[in-house]
Protein backbone atom coordinates (compact mmCIF):
# COMPACT_ATOMS: atom_id res chain seq x y z
CA UNK A 1 0.00 0.00 0.00
CA UNK A 2 1.15 3.54 -0.73
CA UNK A 3 2.41 5.20 2.45
CA UNK A 4 1.10 8.69 3.31
CA UNK A 5 4.58 10.16 2.86
CA UNK A 6 5.05 8.77 -0.63
CA UNK A 7 3.13 11.47 -2.45
CA UNK A 8 5.24 14.25 -0.95
CA UNK A 9 8.58 12.57 -1.49
CA UNK A 10 8.61 10.08 -4.38
CA UNK A 11 10.47 11.05 -7.53
CA UNK A 12 7.46 10.49 -9.77
CA UNK A 13 5.65 13.54 -8.45
CA UNK A 14 8.16 15.79 -6.75
CA UNK A 15 9.68 18.80 -8.46
CA UNK A 16 12.48 17.71 -10.75
CA UNK A 17 16.01 19.06 -10.47
CA UNK A 18 15.73 20.55 -13.95
CA UNK A 19 12.98 22.96 -13.03
CA UNK A 20 9.44 23.32 -11.83
CA UNK A 21 6.92 20.97 -13.41
CA UNK A 22 3.24 20.50 -12.76
CA UNK A 23 2.22 17.01 -11.78
CA UNK A 24 -1.00 15.07 -11.57
CA UNK A 25 -1.27 11.83 -9.61
CA UNK A 26 -4.33 9.59 -9.84
CA UNK A 27 -4.71 7.47 -6.71
CA UNK A 28 -7.13 4.65 -7.45
CA UNK A 29 -8.42 1.52 -5.80
CA UNK A 30 -11.63 -0.46 -5.25
CA UNK A 31 -14.34 0.22 -2.69
CA UNK A 32 -13.03 0.30 0.85
CA UNK A 33 -9.35 0.09 -0.06
CA UNK A 34 -8.46 3.16 2.03
CA UNK A 35 -8.25 5.92 -0.60
CA UNK A 36 -9.95 8.52 1.58
CA UNK A 37 -7.91 7.56 4.62
CA UNK A 38 -4.73 7.97 2.62
CA UNK A 39 -5.88 11.29 1.14
CA UNK A 40 -6.68 12.56 4.63
CA UNK A 41 -3.26 11.44 5.86
CA UNK A 42 -1.56 13.29 3.01
CA UNK A 43 -3.60 16.43 3.75
CA UNK A 44 -2.79 16.24 7.44
CA UNK A 45 0.93 15.75 6.80
CA UNK A 46 1.10 18.65 4.35
CA UNK A 47 -0.98 20.87 6.64
CA UNK A 48 1.35 20.20 9.56
CA UNK A 49 4.25 21.21 7.32
CA UNK A 50 2.40 24.35 6.21
CA UNK A 51 2.46 23.22 2.58
CA UNK A 52 -1.12 22.13 1.81
CA UNK A 53 -2.49 24.27 -1.00
CA UNK A 54 -6.01 22.94 -0.65
CA UNK A 55 -8.11 19.85 -0.18
CA UNK A 56 -11.63 18.88 -1.20
CA UNK A 57 -13.39 15.64 -0.24
CA UNK A 58 -16.40 14.80 -2.39
CA UNK A 59 -19.28 12.91 -0.76
CA UNK A 60 -22.08 11.42 -2.83
CA UNK A 61 -25.46 13.06 -2.23
CA UNK A 62 -24.11 15.77 0.06
CA UNK A 63 -25.55 19.22 -0.84
CA UNK A 64 -22.17 20.97 -0.81
CA UNK A 65 -19.53 18.23 -0.85
CA UNK A 66 -21.29 16.49 -3.73
CA UNK A 67 -21.43 19.70 -5.79
CA UNK A 68 -18.54 20.18 -8.24
CA UNK A 69 -19.23 23.95 -8.43
CA UNK A 70 -17.85 24.19 -4.88
CA UNK A 71 -14.53 22.52 -5.77
CA UNK A 72 -12.30 25.25 -7.19
CA UNK A 73 -13.77 28.17 -5.17
CA UNK A 74 -13.11 26.15 -2.00
CA UNK A 75 -9.53 25.41 -3.03
CA UNK A 76 -8.99 29.06 -4.02
CA UNK A 77 -10.18 30.13 -0.57
CA UNK A 78 -7.71 27.76 1.09
CA UNK A 79 -4.90 29.04 -1.15
CA UNK A 80 -5.72 32.62 -0.19
CA UNK A 81 -5.45 31.74 3.49
CA UNK A 82 -2.10 29.98 3.05
CA UNK A 83 -0.39 32.35 0.62
CA UNK A 84 -0.84 36.09 1.31
CA UNK A 85 0.67 36.87 -2.09
CA UNK A 86 -2.20 34.99 -3.77
CA UNK A 87 -4.96 36.43 -1.61
CA UNK A 88 -5.10 39.88 -3.23
CA UNK A 89 -5.26 38.44 -6.75
CA UNK A 90 -7.96 35.90 -5.87
CA UNK A 91 -9.97 38.57 -4.03
CA UNK A 92 -9.69 40.94 -6.99
CA UNK A 93 -10.94 38.25 -9.36
CA UNK A 94 -14.03 37.68 -7.23
CA UNK A 95 -14.65 41.42 -6.85
CA UNK A 96 -14.44 41.95 -10.61
CA UNK A 97 -16.63 38.93 -11.36
CA UNK A 98 -18.86 37.89 -8.43
CA UNK A 99 -20.53 35.32 -10.71
CA UNK A 100 -17.25 33.42 -11.11
CA UNK A 101 -18.54 30.77 -8.68
CA UNK A 102 -21.29 29.91 -11.18
CA UNK A 103 -19.10 29.77 -14.26
CA UNK A 104 -17.70 26.64 -15.90
CA UNK A 105 -15.21 24.53 -14.00
CA UNK A 106 -12.43 25.25 -16.48
CA UNK A 107 -12.94 29.02 -16.13
CA UNK A 108 -12.99 28.73 -12.33
CA UNK A 109 -9.73 26.79 -12.34
CA UNK A 110 -8.15 29.28 -14.72
CA UNK A 111 -9.27 32.51 -13.03
CA UNK A 112 -9.26 31.51 -9.36
CA UNK A 113 -6.16 29.32 -9.22
CA UNK A 114 -3.94 29.30 -12.30
CA UNK A 115 -3.89 33.04 -13.09
CA UNK A 116 -3.04 34.09 -9.50
CA UNK A 117 -0.21 31.52 -9.48
CA UNK A 118 1.13 32.92 -12.76
CA UNK A 119 1.00 36.52 -11.60
CA UNK A 120 2.75 35.87 -8.29
CA UNK A 121 5.27 33.50 -9.93
CA UNK A 122 5.27 31.02 -7.09
CA UNK A 123 8.50 29.05 -6.85
CA UNK A 124 7.45 26.41 -4.33
CA UNK A 125 5.09 23.49 -4.97
CA UNK A 126 1.38 23.89 -4.24
CA UNK A 127 -0.17 20.46 -3.47
CA UNK A 128 -3.92 20.16 -4.06
CA UNK A 129 -5.78 17.03 -2.92
CA UNK A 130 -9.15 16.02 -4.41
CA UNK A 131 -10.71 12.88 -2.94
CA UNK A 132 -13.75 10.89 -4.04
CA UNK A 133 -13.98 12.25 -7.58
CA UNK A 134 -16.35 9.39 -8.47
CA UNK A 135 -18.77 10.67 -5.81
CA UNK A 136 -19.44 14.12 -7.28
CA UNK A 137 -22.42 15.22 -9.43
CA UNK A 138 -22.17 12.86 -12.41
CA UNK A 139 -19.86 11.15 -14.87
CA UNK A 140 -19.79 14.11 -17.27
CA UNK A 141 -18.85 16.51 -14.48
CA UNK A 142 -16.12 14.15 -13.25
CA UNK A 143 -14.68 14.04 -16.76
CA UNK A 144 -14.87 17.84 -17.01
CA UNK A 145 -12.80 18.21 -13.83
CA UNK A 146 -10.13 15.84 -15.13
CA UNK A 147 -9.99 17.57 -18.52
CA UNK A 148 -9.72 21.01 -16.90
CA UNK A 149 -6.75 19.80 -14.85
CA UNK A 150 -5.21 18.03 -17.84
CA UNK A 151 -5.56 21.08 -20.07
CA UNK A 152 -3.89 23.29 -17.47
CA UNK A 153 -0.98 20.91 -17.01
CA UNK A 154 -0.41 20.38 -20.73
CA UNK A 155 -0.17 24.08 -21.58
CA UNK A 156 2.50 25.33 -19.21
CA UNK A 157 4.61 24.58 -16.17
CA UNK A 158 3.20 25.77 -12.86
CA UNK A 159 4.22 24.68 -9.34
CA UNK A 160 0.90 22.92 -8.77
CA UNK A 161 0.62 19.26 -7.77
CA UNK A 162 -2.76 17.54 -8.09
CA UNK A 163 -3.59 14.36 -6.21
CA UNK A 164 -6.97 12.98 -7.30
CA UNK A 165 -8.36 9.87 -5.61
CA UNK A 166 -11.23 7.79 -6.95
CA UNK A 167 -12.47 4.33 -7.76
CA UNK A 168 -11.14 3.04 -11.10
CA UNK A 169 -14.45 3.62 -12.92
CA UNK A 170 -14.47 3.06 -16.69
CA UNK A 171 -15.31 6.66 -17.63
CA UNK A 172 -12.48 7.96 -15.43
CA UNK A 173 -9.96 5.54 -16.95
CA UNK A 174 -11.13 6.47 -20.46
CA UNK A 175 -10.78 10.20 -19.75
CA UNK A 176 -7.29 9.77 -18.33
CA UNK A 177 -6.33 7.98 -21.55
CA UNK A 178 -7.13 11.09 -23.63
CA UNK A 179 -4.12 12.94 -25.17
CA UNK A 180 -4.10 15.91 -22.78
CA UNK A 181 -4.03 13.59 -19.77
CA UNK A 182 -2.30 10.39 -20.85
CA UNK A 183 1.19 11.93 -20.71
CA UNK A 184 0.49 14.26 -17.82
CA UNK A 185 -0.48 11.97 -14.99
CA UNK A 186 0.83 9.08 -12.95
CA UNK A 187 -1.42 6.31 -11.65
CA UNK A 188 -0.87 4.84 -8.20
CA UNK A 189 -2.89 1.76 -7.29
CA UNK A 190 -3.83 1.12 -3.67
CA UNK A 191 -3.68 -2.59 -3.07
CA UNK A 192 -4.85 -4.65 -0.14
CA UNK A 193 -2.59 -4.21 2.87
CA UNK A 194 -3.06 -6.59 5.78
CA UNK A 195 -0.31 -4.82 7.71
CA UNK A 196 -1.99 -1.41 7.51
CA UNK A 197 -5.35 -2.87 8.53
CA UNK A 198 -3.74 -4.60 11.52
CA UNK A 199 -2.11 -1.33 12.65
CA UNK A 200 -5.43 0.47 12.26
CA UNK A 201 -7.25 -2.16 14.34
CA UNK A 202 -4.62 -2.11 17.09
CA UNK A 203 -4.78 1.68 17.42
CA UNK A 204 -8.59 1.73 17.41
CA UNK A 205 -8.98 -1.09 19.93
CA UNK A 206 -6.50 0.71 22.17
CA UNK A 207 -8.59 3.88 21.92
CA UNK A 208 -11.85 2.03 22.62
CA UNK A 209 -10.36 0.31 25.68
CA UNK A 210 -9.36 3.67 27.18
CA UNK A 211 -12.50 5.58 26.13
CA UNK A 212 -15.24 3.24 27.40
CA UNK A 213 -15.97 3.26 31.13
CA UNK A 214 -17.23 -0.33 30.94
CA UNK A 215 -13.73 -1.51 29.96
CA UNK A 216 -12.00 -0.75 33.27
CA UNK A 217 -12.16 -4.40 34.38
CA UNK A 218 -11.05 -5.77 31.00
CA UNK A 219 -7.30 -6.60 30.84
CA UNK A 220 -5.18 -4.60 28.43
CA UNK A 221 -4.27 -5.11 25.65
CA UNK A 222 -7.73 -5.97 24.39
CA UNK A 223 -8.68 -8.00 22.46
CA UNK A 224 -6.18 -10.81 22.12
CA UNK A 225 -3.77 -10.76 19.18
CA UNK A 226 -5.50 -13.81 17.69
CA UNK A 227 -8.80 -11.92 17.48
CA UNK A 228 -7.17 -8.90 15.85
CA UNK A 229 -5.56 -11.30 13.39
CA UNK A 230 -8.92 -12.88 12.62
CA UNK A 231 -10.65 -9.57 11.93
CA UNK A 232 -7.71 -8.55 9.77
CA UNK A 233 -8.05 -11.81 7.83
CA UNK A 234 -11.81 -11.29 7.40
CA UNK A 235 -11.13 -7.82 5.99
CA UNK A 236 -8.96 -9.28 3.21
CA UNK A 237 -6.86 -6.15 3.56
CA UNK A 238 -9.70 -3.70 2.87
CA UNK A 239 -10.27 -0.80 5.25
CA UNK A 240 -14.04 -0.59 4.75
CA UNK A 241 -14.67 -3.82 6.67
CA UNK A 242 -12.29 -2.89 9.49
CA UNK A 243 -13.62 0.68 9.75
CA UNK A 244 -17.27 -0.41 9.78
CA UNK A 245 -16.53 -3.08 12.39
CA UNK A 246 -14.80 -0.52 14.63
CA UNK A 247 -17.72 1.92 14.34
CA UNK A 248 -20.07 -0.93 15.26
CA UNK A 249 -18.02 -1.90 18.33
CA UNK A 250 -17.41 1.71 19.41
CA UNK A 251 -20.99 2.38 20.51
CA UNK A 252 -21.29 3.98 23.94
CA UNK A 253 -24.71 2.37 24.51
CA UNK A 254 -23.21 -1.13 24.44
CA UNK A 255 -20.26 -2.94 25.98
CA UNK A 256 -17.47 -3.31 23.40
CA UNK A 257 -16.84 -7.03 24.14
CA UNK A 258 -20.48 -7.82 23.37
CA UNK A 259 -20.33 -5.95 20.07
CA UNK A 260 -17.04 -7.65 19.25
CA UNK A 261 -18.71 -11.04 19.76
CA UNK A 262 -21.29 -10.06 17.12
CA UNK A 263 -18.53 -9.22 14.65
CA UNK A 264 -16.76 -12.50 15.35
CA UNK A 265 -20.02 -14.38 14.85
CA UNK A 266 -20.43 -12.80 11.43
CA UNK A 267 -16.91 -13.69 10.38
CA UNK A 268 -17.43 -17.30 11.48
CA UNK A 269 -20.55 -17.88 9.38
CA UNK A 270 -19.36 -16.65 5.98
CA UNK A 271 -16.41 -17.00 3.68
CA UNK A 272 -15.24 -15.62 0.37
CA UNK A 273 -14.54 -12.09 -0.75
CA UNK A 274 -14.36 -9.08 1.58
CA UNK A 275 -17.54 -7.85 -0.09
CA UNK A 276 -19.39 -10.80 1.44
CA UNK A 277 -18.13 -9.82 4.88
CA UNK A 278 -19.13 -6.18 4.38
CA UNK A 279 -22.59 -7.21 3.15
CA UNK A 280 -23.11 -9.51 6.11
CA UNK A 281 -22.03 -6.74 8.46
CA UNK A 282 -24.41 -4.25 6.83
CA UNK A 283 -27.25 -6.80 7.01
CA UNK A 284 -26.58 -7.49 10.67
CA UNK A 285 -26.55 -3.78 11.51
CA UNK A 286 -29.80 -3.11 9.62
CA UNK A 287 -31.44 -6.18 11.14
CA UNK A 288 -30.78 -4.67 14.55
CA UNK A 289 -33.50 -2.10 13.82
CA UNK A 290 -36.86 -3.35 15.22
CA UNK A 291 -38.89 -5.01 12.46
CA UNK A 292 -41.83 -2.63 12.96
CA UNK A 293 -39.56 0.21 11.84
CA UNK A 294 -38.35 -1.46 8.62
CA UNK A 295 -40.87 0.15 6.19
CA UNK A 296 -40.06 3.59 7.59
CA UNK A 297 -36.35 2.80 7.59
CA UNK A 298 -36.28 2.22 3.83
CA UNK A 299 -38.06 5.53 3.25
CA UNK A 300 -35.68 7.33 5.58
CA UNK A 301 -32.63 5.90 3.81
CA UNK A 302 -33.80 7.32 0.48
CA UNK A 303 -33.86 10.82 1.96
CA UNK A 304 -30.57 10.29 3.76
CA UNK A 305 -29.06 9.63 0.35
CA UNK A 306 -30.36 13.02 -0.83
CA UNK A 307 -28.54 14.81 1.99
CA UNK A 308 -31.63 16.04 3.83
CA UNK A 309 -31.55 17.26 7.42
CA UNK A 310 -33.29 15.57 10.34
CA UNK A 311 -36.07 18.15 10.29
CA UNK A 312 -36.58 17.88 6.53
CA UNK A 313 -36.88 14.09 6.68
CA UNK A 314 -39.38 14.36 9.53
CA UNK A 315 -41.42 16.96 7.69
CA UNK A 316 -41.81 14.82 4.58
CA UNK A 317 -42.51 11.57 6.43
CA UNK A 318 -44.67 13.06 9.15
CA UNK A 319 -42.34 11.96 11.94
CA UNK A 320 -41.22 13.58 15.15
CA UNK A 321 -37.48 14.09 15.45
CA UNK A 322 -37.48 11.79 18.46
CA UNK A 323 -39.06 9.02 16.37
CA UNK A 324 -36.44 9.46 13.66
CA UNK A 325 -33.61 9.28 16.19
CA UNK A 326 -35.15 6.12 17.66
CA UNK A 327 -35.26 4.42 14.24
CA UNK A 328 -31.66 5.42 13.46
CA UNK A 329 -30.40 4.61 16.95
CA UNK A 330 -28.63 1.39 15.99
CA UNK A 331 -27.25 2.64 12.68
CA UNK A 332 -24.51 5.00 13.85
CA UNK A 333 -21.81 2.69 12.50
CA UNK A 334 -23.09 3.25 8.94
CA UNK A 335 -25.07 6.51 9.21
CA UNK A 336 -23.86 9.81 10.60
CA UNK A 337 -26.71 11.10 12.80
CA UNK A 338 -26.17 14.77 13.77
CA UNK A 339 -26.66 16.07 17.31
CA UNK A 340 -28.58 19.09 16.01
CA UNK A 341 -32.04 18.59 14.49
CA UNK A 342 -31.23 20.72 11.46
CA UNK A 343 -28.01 18.85 10.76
CA UNK A 344 -27.66 16.71 7.66
CA UNK A 345 -27.70 12.91 7.79
CA UNK A 346 -25.39 10.90 5.55
CA UNK A 347 -23.69 7.53 5.16
CA UNK A 348 -20.12 7.10 6.34
CA UNK A 349 -19.15 5.29 3.13
CA UNK A 350 -20.52 5.20 -0.43
CA UNK A 351 -20.38 1.39 -0.38
CA UNK A 352 -23.50 1.44 1.81
CA UNK A 353 -25.51 2.83 -1.12
CA UNK A 354 -24.00 0.26 -3.48
CA UNK A 355 -25.19 -2.39 -1.06
CA UNK A 356 -28.75 -1.00 -0.84
CA UNK A 357 -29.02 -0.64 -4.63
CA UNK A 358 -28.24 -4.30 -5.29
CA UNK A 359 -31.15 -6.62 -4.35
CA UNK A 360 -28.89 -9.67 -4.48
CA UNK A 361 -26.82 -8.15 -1.67
CA UNK A 362 -29.31 -6.21 0.49
CA UNK A 363 -32.32 -8.55 0.20
CA UNK A 364 -35.24 -7.20 2.25
CA UNK A 365 -33.42 -3.89 2.69
CA UNK A 366 -33.18 -3.23 -1.05
CA UNK A 367 -34.38 0.28 -1.82
CA UNK A 368 -36.23 -0.51 -5.04
CA UNK A 369 -38.47 1.38 -7.45
CA UNK A 370 -41.64 0.45 -5.55
CA UNK A 371 -40.31 2.06 -2.39
CA UNK A 372 -39.22 5.14 -4.34
CA UNK A 373 -42.64 5.45 -6.02
CA UNK A 374 -44.45 5.25 -2.69
CA UNK A 375 -42.15 7.89 -1.31
CA UNK A 376 -42.66 10.14 -4.33
CA UNK A 377 -46.41 10.15 -3.66
CA UNK A 378 -45.71 10.96 -0.02
CA UNK A 379 -43.52 13.87 -1.06
CA UNK A 380 -46.17 15.22 -3.46
CA UNK A 381 -48.77 14.96 -0.69
CA UNK A 382 -46.53 16.94 1.66
CA UNK A 383 -45.88 19.62 -0.96
CA UNK A 384 -49.61 19.85 -1.69
CA UNK A 385 -50.41 20.35 1.99
CA UNK A 386 -47.74 23.04 2.27
CA UNK A 387 -49.14 24.81 -0.80
CA UNK A 388 -52.67 24.74 0.60
CA UNK A 389 -51.46 26.20 3.89
CA UNK A 390 -49.50 28.98 2.18
CA UNK A 391 -52.44 30.02 -0.03
CA UNK A 392 -54.81 30.00 2.92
Amino acid sequence: MVAPADWTSCDRIRLSAEGIRSHFVWLHGPMGSGKSALAQSVCQKLKEEGRLGGGFFFKRGHPSRGNAQKLFPSIAYQLALLFPELKQHISRTIENDPAIVDRSLSIQLEELILNPCRITRLTHPVPIVIDGLDECDGEHVQQTILRAIGSALSQESLPILFLVASRPEAHIRETLAEPCLAENHRALNIRQSFGDVRKYLEVEFDRIHHAHETMTAIPFPWPEAEIVQRIMRDSSGYFIYAATAIKFIDNKRFQPPERLDVILGIGHTISGSPLNHVDELYLDILSGVPEDFHPRLLQILIFVREGLSMREICRVLGLQVGELRLILRGLHSVIRVPKLDWGEVWAHHASFWDFLDDPSRSGAFHVGSRCRTTLAFQLLKTLSCNLDQSTW
